[in-house]
């Protein structure tokens, strides 16, 4: 009888076992359906749109969005594009026109000769078309200078992370930097010669102010007070008249020609030096995007062998798990 006794207490707690095994499995298929239901059911319900429209600056996250986007502008590149726009723009359109007014005086007044002048005349040519490649090249050159910024500025790194520096980009940062500096020392000498004109024409105006100053006063040495243009290199000592005297050289004082180029080479020579100081204002943008870029380039070889150290240490890590595992 007990062996008999034995194997049915046996069968019966095999029986619970199994009873208990198969309610876990029954309820958890339970739990897994009615949490399939509820998502369902939650995927499955309409948003009610009609009474609220979503406005797209009420989000959060486009104030702080738009902070960025404003934050990325190289303002300081900007400002030195505009300024090089103008000024060379100034220097462009100014100069053209007081070297076509030059020439005009010139023939009218201090050269009767065509042979005289022909020369001089061809050389105005020759600068009035380098004037209409420079204006075109500087263009391009602010635009490119620009862009250049843009793509340097740190906040824009913070925008796009997946952007790394690389040796092209930053040889080509350098290769700006010597670029604009050696436009730098080409625009000083551009800026000493156009204070020659400026320098003539003041020579001329304030001789005119001497003689309105004599003739006001009664003095009769007025034709005596001359200008001689031979002087200055730009007509042959054999040119004829070349020198004007007295009330003659007050006429041509008194001509529009003579004032508006005057006033046109002041303001080309003023451009002429706006265009220094933008050049000066890039050298220093450029030669800190540099350093920037250098040093993102050190922070970016860091981070690379910061991470190849960090996958080799769970690699370390996962292996022995594993080998726990296994002994386990």
């Amino acid at each position: 009888m007990k062996p008999a006794m034995e194997t049915a207490a046996e069968e019966n707690t095999e029986q619970s076992q199994e009873r208990k095994v198969n309610s876990r499995a029954e309820m958890e298929i339970c739990r897994n359906h009615w949490m399939y239901l509820g998502s369902k059911n939650h995927q499955s319900k309409p948003i009610n749109t009609e009474g609220k429209r979503l406005n797209p600056l009420s989000h959060p996250g486009c104030f702080e969005c738009c902070i960025k986007c404003l934050g990325g502008v190289p303002y300081a590149s900007l400002v030195a594009t505009i300024l090089c726009f103008s000024g060379v723009a100034l220097f462009c359109g100014c100069g053209h026109m007081a070297l076509a007014g030059t020439v005009a005086i010139l023939e009218q007044h201090f050269s009767t000769s065509t042979s005289d002048h022909t020369l001089f005349s061809e050389v105005i040519q020759l600068m009035q078309y380098v004037i209409y490649g420079i204006a075109s090249f500087f263009f391009l050159y602010g635009i490119i200078l620009l862009a250049e910024g843009f793509y340097t500025t740190s906040t824009v790194k913070e925008l796009h992370v997946e952007f790394k520096t690389s040796a092209c980009g930053r040889c080509i940062s350098a290769m700006f930097v010597f670029l604009t500096y050696v436009l730098g020392v080409a625009w000083l000498g551009v800026f000493g010669f156009s204070t020659m004109p400026v320098f003539m024409f003041y020579n001329i105006w304030s001789t005119c102010e001497v003689i309105n100053s004599l003739q006001t006063n009664g003095t009769a040495a007025v034709e005596q007070i001359c200008v001689d243009i031979r002087q200055y290199g730009i007509i042959p000592w054999n040119a004829f008249p070349g020198k004007i005297c007295g009330s003659t050289l007050e006429n041509i004082c008194n001509t529009s020609e003579f004032y508006m180029s005057y006033l046109l080479y002041i303001v080309a020579c003023a451009g002429a030096g706006a265009t220094v100081i933008a050049l000066i204002h890039f050298l220093m943008i450029l030669s800190s995007n540099w350093a920037y870029l250098k040093d993102a380039s050190k922070m970016q070889a860091y981070q690379d062998i910061k991470a190849k150290e960090e996958q080799e240490l769970q690699d370390i890590q996962s292996r022995l798990k594993e080998q726990l595992n296994s002994y386990t």
